[in-house]
């Protein structure tokens, strides 16, 4: 590079765990291409996702992203899949209790997910599906309480909205390198540009011709707007 400062490039493995239909797929997806379909296609065994980032100071990141298919929790081949991952994400859907309870048997599946300082943790604890909150069949103080009892970062978001799906990416790259990125800075680098749909509704009413009115016919019935 001659004189030039050389680039400072890092690659994470981070991998997505949880049941099946839970959206891990549908995250990566979102996160990486900012796509999102609404068909579902089960992930055998696993799938790869990369996306690449800059952060603050000119820190050049590629996030390498594993999908394991959710009945990967009683293969054999799961600790080879997670063997070298720098974060681990433990993925449920908030309208599904037992994707959430299943988080247990997936933490404990997972080797090196064990309880340490939150400091040095590279664990995720992240709900799915938010754009569904009328469905929740998860309580938000019931998320809480499981992270915190293990010592998890947790997320909040929808794959299907896009919502906290870059800052919560962002957030595990700048832990996984050491790099300052204050919450302002983060909201601001997750903000995309949302296109509007035109839709063509008609301009009058169908029932009045050339400006004449209806006739008016009284209703029993009355409203009242206020």
């Amino acid at each position: 590079m001659g004189d030039e400062e050389k680039v400072d490039q890092r690659q994470f493995k981070v991998i997505l765990l949880g049941d099946g239909a839970v959206g891990k797929t549908s995250i990566a997806t979102r996160f990486s291409s900012d796509e999102f379909t609404q068909s579902y296609k089960q992930t055998i065994g696993l799938d790869f996702f990369i996306k690449h980032l800059i952060l603050p100071g000119d820190v050049h990141v590629a996030m390498q992203m594993w999908d394991i298919g959710g009945q990967s929790i009683s293969s054999k081949m799961l600790h080879n899949y997670i063997f070298g991952a720098h974060a681990i994400l433990l993925c449920y859907d908030i309208t599904n209790y037992e994707s959430f309870a299943n988080l247990e048997d997936w933490r404990a599946a997972a080797p090196g997910t064990r309880r340490r300082p939150r400091a040095a943790a590279t664990d995720r604890a992240r709900a799915n599906k938010c754009d569904l909150s009328h469905m929740r069949a998860v309580k938000s103080e019931v998320h809480n309480r499981f992270a915190d009892e293990n010592v998890l970062y947790s997320f909040m978001m929808s794959a299907k909205s896009g919502d906290q799906v870059k800052s919560c990416f962002l957030r595990v790259a700048a832990v996984l390198s050491n790099t300052s990125f204050s919450r302002p800075e983060i909201e601001v680098e997750s903000q995309t540009v949302v296109k509007a749909t035109i839709v063509e509704h008609a301009q009058h009413d169908p029932n009045v011709h050339s400006g004449s009115v209806p006739a008016y016919t009284k209703s029993k019935s009355s409203c009242a707007v206020s």
